[in-house]
C-alpha cells in the first residue's frame, strides 16, 4: 500500500472488480487469462496482481463484490407500499435484464463451475439473509407477514434473473401473473383495508 491510503487502495481495488467483471462479461469467463482483461480494461498486468493473487481470486472477489452491487441495485427499485407494488413487478425484469443481463450471464458461468460453487452456495446464503431482512422491513408497510413475502421476493427474483439469463415471455409472464394473484390474496387477508386490489 505503499504511496496509497488505505481509502485510495480500496477505491482501485473496486475499480479493478468492476472493470475486470465487465471484462469478463464482454470477453468472456473462459479462456481469457489477466493479459487479455487487463488489456480489455486498459491496465496492465502487473496492476491486477498487485490486488489479486491470481486470477481465481480475481475472479472470486469481482463477481462477490459486483452481483452484491446489482443486488443492492435492485432493491433500490424495490417498493416500499402497496400502491407502488404493480408497477414495480411490471417492470423489472425488463429492468433488470436491460441493466444487468451480462452480468447474470457471467455470475452463473462463474458459480455454475466446479471450481467456484462452494463461493456460489456462500454468496447466496447471504442473499437469503439480505431478502429475508428486506421481507421484515416491508412488513410493516405492506401489512403482509414477512414470513409470506420472503418466498414472493424470491419468486420475483428467480424470475427476473430467469429472464436476463434467457429472455424468455412465457415463463417470465407466466410467473408474473401467479406472483400478482398471490400478492392480491395476501393483501385481501391481512390488509384488507387497502382496498387495492389490481387485476389485469
Amino acid at each position: 500500500m505503499a504511496n496509497y491510503t488505505e481509502e485510495q487502495w480500496n477505491a482501485k481495488k473496486i475499480d479493478l472488480m468492476e472493470k475486470c467483471f465487465n471484462g469478463f462479461a464482454d470477453l468472456g469467463l473462459h479462456g481469457t487469462g489477466i493479459r487479455s482483461l487487463a488489456k480489455h480494461c486498459g491496465y496492465n498486468a502487473s496492476m491486477i496482481y498487485t490486488y489479486f493473487d491470481d486470477l481465481d481470486d480475481l475472479i472470486i472477489q469481482s463477481t462477490e463484490y459486483c452481483m452484491s452491487r446489482v443486488e443492492d441495485d435492485f432493491m433500490d427499485e424495490a417498493p416500499s407500499n402497496v400502491e407502488d407494488l404493480w408497477r414495480f413487478i411490471d417492470e423489472i425484469p425488463y429492468w433488470t435484464a436491460e441493466k444487468h443481463g451480462k452480468k447474470y450471464r457471467l455470475m452463473y458461468q462463474v458459480y455454475s463451475h466446479p471450481k467456484y460453487r462452494e463461493h456460489g452456495q456462500k454468496f447466496f446464503k447471504g442473499v437469503d439473509r439480505r431478502y429475508t431482512e428486506y421481507a421484515k422491513s416491508l412488513e410493516g408497510n405492506l401489512g403482509i407477514p414477512y414470513q409470506k413475502l420472503t418466498p414472493l421476493i424470491f419468486i420475483l427474483i428467480r424470475t427476473c434473473v430467469h429472464y436476463a439469463l434467457f429472455e424468455d415471455e412465457f415463463y417470465m409472464k407466466s410467473q408474473i401473473e401467479v406472483l400478482k394473484e398471490t400478492l392480491e390474496l395476501f393483501i385481501a387477508k391481512y390488509n384488507p383495508e387497502d382496498g387495492i386490489i389490481v387485476k389485469e
